[in-house]
């Protein structure tokens, strides 16, 4: 009989592969963790059993790493700030042969580089939601308080520059107020560019969308919210959000949508 898989997480910082430990746990899974020591929360030490501190830019470590654990499928959850990516990192040789390879140097062509590495290696990038399909919503009103006619008109718009720009590639969240494109991400992040627009807004309600780019690898783009999402939207005067459904995970979802009940803030998950 064949042996069981054994799976490695890729961890980044925040929430995210605290939920997948977790997670993989309840199903009988004990996963190896690589932490990326500019990113990863030292609490991880406290649950999971293996632990292997890296630096980013060591991919020929983390291949060693994985391959002398027996690892064959490894997730990537957690944020890597972009700026870390492309200006933070010392990269070792494998990660410059990766990064001399690149045709475009943006995010998902690096990640998805070092994806096929992994792949040659014999470890399986798997979607980095395998184990969390209960935090993915389905369509629908998630709040208790649906949004206005004023506030839909808003999404609408929204979501149809929101879905062009991300077949461009650029980014995952617009922000609009009053039916003007106020802000869209770059590089900083959904709670970033939340506050930018505030900056930007003089006072006018604004309204956020977040859509996964038509052709998102899975494997390590997840787009995410979570309660600080809704804290910078209550700060900034953000009254409502459209979501993708089934393809944006939400941290702490009870916890968050008791607290955007409370800040009178709208959500929504669309197809």
């Amino acid at each position: 009989m064949a042996s069981p898989s054994r799976y490695g997480l890729i961890a980044g910082n925040g929430r995210f592969p605290f939920l997948v430990l977790e997670a993989a746990r309840s199903q009988g899974i004990d996963m190896v963790v690589a932490a990326i020591k500019e990113e990863t929360f030292p609490e991880i030490e406290k649950l999971a059993r293996t632990v292997h501190w890296l630096s980013l830019g060591q991919l020929g470590k983390l291949i060693k790493t994985f391959k002398a654990e027996g690892v064959t499928k490894a997730i990537m959850a957690g944020q890597v700030k972009h700026k870390q990516i492309f200006s933070g990192i010392l990269p070792d040789l494998k990660m410059m042969q990766v990064l001399a390879s690149l045709a475009t140097r943006n995010t998902d062509s690096l990640i998805g580089a070092v994806a096929r590495v992994l792949e040659d290696e014999g470890i399986q990038l798997m979607e980095s939601t395998v184990f969390l399909e209960p935090l993915l919503p389905k369509p629908g009103v998630l709040t208790r308080r649906s949004p206005s006619d004023d506030e839909q008109k808003d999404l609408d718009y929204g979501y149809k520059l929101a879905r062009e720009l991300g077949r461009l590639d650029v980014g995952q969240t617009v922000v609009i107020a009053d039916a003007a494109c106020i802000a869209v991400e770059a590089m900083e992040g959904t709670d970033a560019v939340i506050e930018r627009a505030a900056t930007l807004a003089n006072g006018r309600a604004l309204r956020v969308v977040k859509l996964a780019k038509p052709n998102q690898d899975l494997r390590f783009d997840v787009p995410v919210i979570g309660i600080p999402t809704i804290d910078v939207m209550k700060r900034s005067g953000a009254t409502a959000i459209t979501i993708e459904a089934r393809k944006t995970l939400m941290i702490d979802r009870d916890e968050l949508l008791r607290d955007a009940d409370a800040a009178g803030v709208a959500i929504v998950a669309k197809e």
